[in-house]
């Protein structure tokens, strides 16, 4: 389970970080490019808070929070069932927290890029990363709700499977 949760991990991470280096490699800071008019844009935008601008300018505290959630996640993932569904989500969670702490770590901001407005409202600027957190944290809430989170239907445990 741990072998293919990494595999994930890396592979989110790094689409997370070429997307980003695609975007400002071809996108001025602030530029927006329409992809579908009124509706999706590339816009380019450093992030030094989460999303919505919440705790701007703490990245030292953004650094910490997720450093401790990826250290929960590894604590809490032989709790939950191993499924394909709950190895995705780890797999991408990890991935998605790691390619913004990472952005975080190196360069104080997250580079975010996806702009949508959907229904009149403007979205926050986001990334794949966030993407990747967003989609894990609901495939784990399911999980939970299922009861999938308490490790009684896991596969016994083996070496292979670490």
């Amino acid at each position: 389970m741990y072998k293919k949760i990494t595999i994930l991990a890396v592979i989110t991470l790094i689409s997370d970080q070429l997307s980003k280096l695609l975007i400002e490699a071809n996108i001025h800071l602030n530029e927006a490019f329409t992809i579908i008019d009124d509706f999706f844009w590339l816009r380019y935008t450093n992030n030094y808070g989460a999303a919505w601008g919440v705790f701007s300018e703490r990245t030292f505290l953004l650094v910490g929070v997720s450093l401790v959630a990826i250290l929960v996640l590894i604590r809490y993932i032989n709790t939950f069932s191993s499924n394909k569904r709950n190895i995705y989500a780890f797999g991408i969670l990890l991935g998605g927290i790691t390619g913004n702490l990472l952005d975080r770590l190196f360069l104080g901001y997250v580079r975010d890029f996806l702009s949508f407005n959907i229904f009149g409202y403007k979205f926050p600027v986001f990334n794949l990363a966030d993407i990747a957190i967003f989609i894990g944290v609901t495939l784990l809430i399911y999980a939970i709700i299922k009861g999938e989170d308490d490790g009684s239907k896991s596969k016994p445990k083996s070496k292979k499977n670490r």
